[in-house]
């Protein structure tokens, strides 16, 4: 168990990954558009992505307790943790989120060729393989939000109101991708702006569900990765229309709203456990 004493610092780490992700995205966003530089933004851009995790061990290494390093590798590590039946809902709410969209689309006049599988990805950053893109995306992202994030934000406060706040910050975190050339970002908003508005609407929601992941199984680092995956590959996986997208989400605010109100006395309010204990703010 870790120390009473130890007081998370949530402003420090988030501060210190906006600006390293904002700087990096930003700089990749505009070697983007100079051909001479295509392919080489890719680095900057990789930075941002890995700026989550590399600040949760600094930050991790700041408080120099042995505990930290020990829960986090516990948790990532340790298969034991991972519930399977739990990832299998959240795969059934994503399947279902995804096919009721598009059947409300399809009923409205949408193109039927949704329920389709796609046989491209949504989007393409030079010539970085897309596939490699989502895995790593949800590696990263996870093992700093996971690592350090939440429970940083936990401390002072209950897990609802830092599962929200999570959720809000983690969408705020995306936007400089909308002005990097190829990425599912700017490609969302050369369509139209209502769309791209709508993609950092949808991160809400899906942290609120990625969250109750992740504390059904003991706060597990690799199971919040693992449905990361989940909902990455989901949302690849058939050629759903951006309208039918904007029907998705919500859809998945109305799955999180139950989550929230079924679990609220049961888990969103019960103290946490070790690294994701209640303890002063910073």
């Amino acid at each position: 168990m870790l120390p009473d004493t130890l007081v998370y610092r949530p402003r420090t780490y988030f501060t210190a990954v906006f600006l390293i992700t904002w700087f990096c995205w930003g700089l990749g966003a505009w070697m983007s558009h100079r051909p001479a530089l295509l392919g080489w933004h890719l680095l900057p851009l990789l930075g941002g992505l890995i700026a989550p995790f590399v600040t949760s061990l600094w930050m991790m290494r700041r408080h120099r307790h042995p505990g930290l390093w020990r829960d986090f590798l516990h948790r990532l590590l340790d298969p034991r943790l991972v519930r399977l039946r739990v990832i299998a809902l959240g795969f059934v709410l994503m399947c279902l989120s995804i096919l009721t969209a598009i059947a409300i689309s399809v009923l409205y006049g949408g193109d039927p060729g949704q329920f389709t599988l796609a046989e491209n990805y949504t989007f393409d950053v030079a010539m970085a393989p897309t596939l490699l893109l989502l895995l790593m995306a949800a590696t990263f992202e996870e093992l700093g939000w996971r690592g350090y994030a939440f429970a940083a934000l936990s401390q002072g406060r209950g897990r609802l109101q830092a599962t929200l706040l999570f959720s809000g910050l983690w969408s705020l975190w995306h936007l400089p991708l909308i002005a990097v050339h190829g990425s599912y970002q700017y490609e969302v908003l050369q369509t139209h702006p209502v769309y791209a508005l709508n993609f950092f609407l949808s991160i809400i929601p899906m942290g609120v569900i990625i969250t109750w992941v992740c504390l059904h199984s003991r706060g597990s680092i690799l199971t919040a990765i693992i449905f990361h995956l989940i909902i990455n590959f989901s949302q690849e996986a058939l050629q759903m229309t951006q309208a039918s997208k904007t029907i998705q989400t919500a859809i998945l605010s109305l799955f999180a709203l139950t989550l929230i109100l079924a679990d609220e006395r049961k888990l969103f309010a019960r103290p946490t456990p070790a690294a994701l204990a209640d303890r002063r703010p910073a």
